[in-house]
């Protein structure tokens, strides 16, 4: 019965020691197939003319008109109402594109109206914005600015948990209608200060940072 429970329990230890051995050769597989990017120039531009997304605020300037002046959100659809504007489509467009377009919508009510539109809050087209998930601190989405790199985006997030794995996190991107993955060194950035793990980002980008393995 003692060599019989003996024999039991060492078949356990190897279960389990092959486990760990798995997931680590898992792990290593995953990070050796992910390419890495080069360090960030600090001047990559990528942004367009700005285009107005929902959930943003728009402030309508009608000139000599201040009845019908006003401050709107862009609904979840993409369109928006106001003053003499029932349904009038606005996300998608700049705001030169869609204060010509309300000129046209209160000219049936006004003579020779002349609109500007003011954008306030800034939220950006999913394709404009970079998200980022998993073990941030403060996981969210961010609007792509010019020059942006992946510290800037790290210090908005509030850096990483203390389960993070940082250096076994994944930048997706989409290159060429595909999706790409690379392996970043988040831990090195952040907690070794090691500015060559530091990244240029894309509009469109997501960052997903794991939990470590305890």
């Amino acid at each position: 019965m003692t060599n019989l429970l003996k024999s039991v329990r060492f078949g356990a230890l190897l279960g389990a020691l092959s486990g760990v051995l798995l997931l680590s050769a898992c792990a290593t597989t995953q990070t050796e197939s992910r390419a890495e990017l080069p360090q960030a120039s600090g001047d990559a531009q990528y942004s367009t003319r700005y285009r107005i997304a929902p959930g943003d605020t728009v402030q309508i300037f009608v000139w000599r008109n201040p009845e019908v002046t006003t401050t709107v959100p862009v609904r979840p659809d993409g369109l928006l109402s106001a003053p003499l504007l029932e349904e009038v489509p606005a996300a998608g467009k700049t705001p030169a594109e869609l204060a010509r377009d309300l000129e046209a919508e209160l000219a049936t009510y006004l003579r020779d109206p002349l609109v500007t539109v003011i954008v306030n809050g800034f939220t950006g087209t999913f394709r404009e914005q970079i998200r980022v998930v998993g073990e941030a601190a403060k996981p969210q989405a961010l609007l792509y600015r010019d020059s942006m790199t992946m510290l800037d985006v790290m210090v908005q997030t509030g850096g990483l948990t203390q389960f993070a794995d940082g250096n076994n996190a994944t930048l997706v991107r989409a290159v060429d209608g595909k999706q790409e993955e690379y392996r970043v060194r988040l831990d090195d950035l952040l907690r070794d200060g090691d500015i060559s793990a530091n990244v240029d980002m894309h509009p469109g980008d997501v960052i997903i940072i794991p939990e470590a393995w305890f």
